[in-house]
């Protein structure tokens, strides 16, 4: 289960690079939080076991 923790961790942290050297402006800013609540959101159902 910590495998599949990190490779999605990591996809999240390759896309908002990819997000940081593609866009610009307020719609970065607000791709980035998106991405920052799915990360929140992936390691709250890791740490519920689901």
């Amino acid at each position: 289960m910590l495998t599949r923790l990190y490779w999605a961790m990591g996809a999240y942290a390759v896309l908002a690079a990819l997000v940081f050297f593609t866009l610009d402006g307020v719609f970065r800013y607000g791709v980035w939080i998106l991405l920052g609540g799915l990360a929140v959101k992936t390691f709250i159902a890791y740490k519920a076991g689901w």
